[in-house]
Formats: C-alpha cells, sequence, structure tokens
C-alpha cells in the first residue's frame, strides 16, 4: 500500500493573507472520491466569508458534474453549499459531450467573473486533468481532431515524433510527450497552429495554493461503499433509468431519451447502472462490480495528484 503523504494543519488567516497579498490568485481543494473534499471546500470558504468581506466561491473541477439530469451518480451534494455560490456544474445538457477545451473556456469566464466582482475563487474536485486545465498556465487551442493525420504519425517512432515536434515548437519540458498519445495531439495542434491562427485562452491563474483532502485507503473504500448504497437508495437506478427512457425532467426536447450506450459513456456509475437496466448485469452485480470500479478510480486520482507533485507542484495535504 503506498504511503500517504505528511498530513498539515491548514491556515486560513495565512492562506488569506496571501491571496490578498497578490503571493497567490487561486485557492484548490482537490482529493479523491469521498475523501470529503466538497465540504472541506464549503467550510473552507465560510471560513474566509467570516475573515473578510468580500465572499468566497466555488468553482467545480468535475468532469461530469457539468451535466444537468445527473445528479445523484455524479454526486453533485448540492445541498451542501447552502449560501456560498458554485459554478460550473448543470451547465451542459445530459447526452451531449463536453471536452477539456470547453472546460478550461468556461473556467477561465467564471475564475474571471468571480475576481472582477470582488470575489475569492475556491476550485474544488477530483478531475486531475480539468484541475490542471485551470491551474498549470497553459492554455488550450481550440484544434479539431485531424484522424488522417494521426493515421500517419501513428506511422513514425516516438524518436521521430519528437523530433518533429521540436522543429516546430520549443519543447521545454517532457509533458506534451509523456505518452504516444500525448506527443501524436501535441503535434496535431503544433501542425495546425503553424497553418492556421489559434484562438488562445489568456486569463487564467498563475499562482495557485492547492489543498489536498487526506483519506487513508481503508477508510476512503468504506465510505465509497457506504455512500454508493445510500446513493442507489436515493434513486439512482431510477434516476438513470429515466436518462434512457426520456422521462427524466432535466432532459432537453434533442436528447430525449438517451441511448444507453451514450450512458456507459460517461463511465462508473452511468456504466454499471445502465448495464443492469438493460438486462446485462444483476442488480448484485451492478452493485458490486461498481463499488470495486469507483475503489480503483480514486486510486488512480491519488495517483495523478502525487503525479503533480512529482512535477514540481505543492500540495499542502489535510486529513478531514
Amino acid at each position: 500500500m503506498a504511503e500517504l503523504p505528511p498530513a498539515e494543519e491548514i491556515n486560513v488567516r495565512e492562506i488569506l493573507d496571501k491571496y490578498l497579498a497578490g503571493e497567490i490568485d487561486l485557492i484548490c481543494v482537490l482529493g479523491p472520491t469521498a475523501s470529503g473534499k466538497t465540504r472541506y471546500a464549503v467550510r473552507l470558504a465560510r471560513q474566509i466569508n467570516a475573515l473578510i468581506q468580500n465572499g468566497a466561491e466555488i468553482i467545480s473541477a468535475d468532469s461530469r458534474q457539468v451535466y444537468r439530469g445527473m445528479d445523484i451518480g455524479t454526486g453533485k451534494d448540492l445541498s451542501e453549499y447552502e449560501e456560498i455560490p458554485y459554478h460550473l456544474m448543470d451547465i451542459v445538457g445530459a447526452g451531449e459531450k463536453y471536452n477539456i477545451f470547453e472546460y478550461q473556456r468556461d473556467f477561465e469566464k467564471a475564475y474571471k467573473d468571480t475576481i472582477d466582482r470582488g470575489g475569492i475563487p475556491i476550485l474544488c474536485g477530483g478531475s486531475g486533468l480539468y484541475i490542471e486545465a485551470a491551474t498549470c498556465g497553459y492554455s488550450l487551442p481550440e484544434v479539431p481532431a485531424n484522424p488522417e493525420l494521426r493515421a500517419e504519425l501513428e506511422k513514425k517512432s516516438d524518436e521521430e515524433l519528437i523530433a518533429q515536434l521540436a522543429s516546430l515548437k520549443p519543447l521545454h519540458n517532457n509533458t506534451d510527450y509523456d505518452t504516444r498519445k500525448r506527443l501524436i495531439r501535441a503535434l496535431e495542434i503544433a501542425i495546425f497552429e503553424a497553418e492556421h491562427p489559434v484562438n488562445r485562452t489568456s486569463f487564467l491563474p498563475k499562482n495557485t495554493y492547492y489543498i489536498g483532502t487526506l483519506v487513508d485507503r481503508d477508510e476512503r473504500n468504506a465510505r465509497i461503499d457506504r455512500r454508493l448504497d445510500a446513493r442507489l437508495e436515493e434513486g439512482m437506478v431510477e434516476e438513470i433509468k429515466g436518462l434512457i427512457d426520456g422521462s427524466h425532467p432535466a432532459l432537453a426536447p434533442e436528447h430525449r431519451p438517451i441511448p444507453a450506450e451514450d450512458l456507459i459513456y460517461y463511465g462508473l456509475e452511468y456504466k454499471f447502472v445502465t448495464q443492469h437496466i438493460i438486462g446485462e448485469l444483476t442488480f448484485e452485480q451492478m452493485r458490486t462490480q461498481l463499488a470495486t470500479a469507483i475503489h480503483q478510480f480514486a486510486k488512480r486520482q491519488m495517483t495523478w495528484f502525487r503525479g503533480m507533485e512529482r512535477k514540481g507542484i505543492t500540495i499542502h495535504w489535510t486529513m478531514v
């Protein structure tokens, strides 16, 4: 079992002073699923509000909570926020596809809007790719996929691809080519940019203070199991049935009903519960396989966050 990072006591006054002095421009609360990050972020917002007149606001970094009507399965827990404003939830219709470029664009808008109103933004979520897109200072160009180009690039070795990429842009680090898929995408973007003007996002935070919610693996898995059973009792199966048969009130007419294969695309709860609804899994098989998949997902999330630390990002871990 991987050793947990050391826990810290978080000094809210100190963080607020850093923000007011301009040393940081965003607070980010991150952690694996069932680690208590939403509750912690809301509590942090209230502590900040008790110290300063300007209100703290939470911006979600969850790749599935953007969808309307996908509430129980994504664990929105909107009742936890109460008086704390939140952003980037329920912004896309269920059945639509939403990508990382769109998220960065929407994050930038929510972040700028919060700053312009004098608010203090707190990014909260467990989607590592979304967190990095929002906080790591790189802007994502809106470059369409080019299947023909990708097929040609697949024929080349990694060394040839890296050399071609280096001929098109400076290689400051190896994040553009730490996987072959990422290397080909980086080349696809660089080639497109060489031939077309590209609109880039620019209003992104430059100095983020990261807080990680820490829980040991056994407790995390126990929380996952308890939460899954609670969501099943709350009507998660019925919610997903409503998406499949088109009766869910949040569905737009053009996405009514949602084909089962489209829901499976969203993964985890939507994959396994849909397989149960269409008769591929019994209820017990669904519950067991889903719990295992969420345990594995939480482990992958922690691996991603520790990878951020290896890249030089400081995460202040705290027990919650």
